[in-house]
């Protein structure tokens, strides 16, 4: 599984990645998880299976989603009270459940 976060500057979400990392460690479970800024969709969308989009640019969301959907790749916002508890176990087990 690849896993995509985007949000500001590819910088805010180095917590939430590395959260995610440690429990599909834990888990067992291959994944490539990255997060990268959000002029870095178009670019780097065909690398990844799954696109999550961090709570601070939830403005630009209708923009990422039609990018995704030329993409046919599955998209959606990071849940702001799971973000800000940096719970990975919750966030990645949203991006499996998109698979």
């Amino acid at each position: 599984m690849k896993i995509l976060l985007i949000c500001s500057g590819g910088m805010s979400t180095s917590l939430i990645v590395e959260a995610m990392k440690k429990f599909s460690v834990e888990k067992g479970i291959y994944a490539l998880i990255e997060s990268a800024g959000s002029e870095s969709l178009e670019d780097k969308i065909n690398e990844f299976d799954v696109i999550l989009v961090a709570p601070q640019v939830r403005h630009r969301f209708d923009r990422f989603k039609e990018i995704a959907d030329r993409f046919n790749k599955p998209i959606e916002l990071i849940d702001a009270r799971a973000y800000g508890l940096v719970d990975g176990r919750s966030i990645f087990e949203r991006a499996a459940s998109l698979l």
